[in-house]
């Protein structure tokens, strides 16, 4: 276990970024490949990827925010989105894996050293993985959410239901949000191998087949006062975390379905009658369409790229004390979430589907499996209602009506299922 670099106490453990993007990219580039390799076998026997997933934490994956004199990667948020977005081209399941994970790491490093995140830190660095779900098993509301964690002695008893609890099957703590006592929502991070916990791989969705998205139970599951948090003091910015994390994910299907159509476009021998070359890969206008596709790509990455840019900048203000900025920051990282996000959606739908128009009836094989470009896509699309973001930027950009003002217990940001 790597032993942590003593320091005076400070707002956060953030810091500035030290991680050189190229570097990144080529540390997890060996497993990357491998990953691809099987990805559609994987999809198509519903095999979950443990081995996989364990050597991405292993190199690293699950501390690239850890600052490196803390014994992480130094990375920042565009560079961790960045490397997600390559994972999630490899095989977007396992990079939806991350998801929770990532977004407790932020978690700790947001809030102020102490010796009970000093131990969170050394659990990241010696591989400890977090899943979890916060959505209740019956679609309840936060507000009339039904998990508790209440008070008992010297620790605290967590009982209810999740659903879309994802990585819980990959996790060794699963991170629950419950009412207390008093009826205010308390975190709390309990061990998947405690007694009381139930995880039930009852996923039913047409996409994200092998994220481990299913049920979790809790029947008076202990938890250490140390491992219990107020769900308001949890970052500002999770709600923003939470969406990048897909929107990240998004892109690299993109970018998945932009490599399939490439060869399977190349491997095309037989065109139709009305084409413009016998030979599909020289046929003008089914180049079109691949190009077409990589400019949905690219669309996807400069949005990508432009919403983590905000978020380091608030995550940056937060570090500083700088309260007055990160307010500031917090309604623009929500602007920029929404723009990318009606961007980067769009953008999937459109290539997983349009790319087909390059291929012709061999494109729908299921030895290729493109179809689950589209399936992941759309399922990771519909985690949160992007049918009302356009209106929410015009209200903000003509009314200046809060773009989050119902959110505020998450720190105006939305977490989404």
């Amino acid at each position: 276990m790597t032993e942590l670099v003593d320091a005076p106490v400070a707002v956060s453990y953030l810091q500035s970024s030290t991680a050189d993007e190229d570097a990144l990219l080529a540390r997890f580039a060996p497993v990357l490949d491998r990953i691809a390799r099987d990805e559609a076998v994987r999809e198509r026997d519903r095999t979950f990827a443990h081995d996989l997933v364990r050597e991405l934490n292993e190199r690293g994956l699950g501390r690239l925010r850890i600052p490196e004199d803390h014994g992480g990667l130094g990375a920042s948020l565009e560079q961790t989105f960045v490397v997600l977005s390559r994972v999630a081209e490899a095989d977007p399941n396992i990079a939806h894996v991350f998801r929770n994970h990532l977004a407790f790491v932020e978690d700790r490093l947001n809030a102020r050293p102490s010796e009970g995140n000093d131990r969170w830190i050394r659990r990241f660095l010696a591989g400890e993985f977090v899943g979890g779900g916060w959505t209740e098993a019956d679609n309840r509301t936060l507000a009339a959410i039904a998990t508790t964690v209440r008070r008992d002695g010297d620790h605290y008893l967590v009982s209810g239901a999740k659903y879309y609890a994802t990585g819980s099957l990959y996790a060794d703590w699963l991170d629950v949000i419950g009412k207390s006592d008093d009826g205010s929502l308390l975190t709390a991070l309990v061990r998947r191998d405690d007694a009381g916990v139930t995880l039930v791989d009852d996923w039913g969705g047409f996409g994200q087949q092998t994220t481990a998205s299913g049920s979790a139970a809790y029947t008076d599951v202990p938890a250490d006062p140390a491992d219990v948090f107020p769900v308001s003091e949890r970052f500002v910015y999770q709600g923003h975390f939470y969406q990048v994390a897909i929107l990240a994910v998004l892109t690299g299907i993109i970018r998945g379905a932009l490599r399939d159509g490439v060869a399977a476009l190349h491997d095309r021998r037989r065109n139709y009658p009305q084409g413009l070359d016998p030979v599909p890969a020289r046929d003008p206008q089914l180049l079109q369409v691949i190009g077409e596709v990589s400019t949905q790509a690219f669309a996807a990455e400069a949005a990508l790229r432009q919403v983590t840019r905000v978020l380091d900048r608030l995550a940056a203000a937060h570090a500083a004390g700088d309260l007055e900025r990160r307010a500031e920051l917090v309604t623009e990282a929500q602007v920029a979430t929404d723009h990318a996000q009606l961007v980067i959606i769009e953008a999937a739908l459109t290539a997983t589907s349009t790319v087909f128009d390059a291929l012709g009836a061999s494109g729908v094989s299921k030895d290729r499996a493109l179809d689950r470009h589209w399936r992941n896509a759309r399922t990771l699309a519909s985690h949160n209602p992007r049918v009302y973001k356009a209106r929410i930027l015009g209200d903000w950009l003509v009314n200046g009506t809060d773009p989050v003002p119902d959110l505020s217990a998450f720190g105006r940001g939305g977490q989404g299922n």
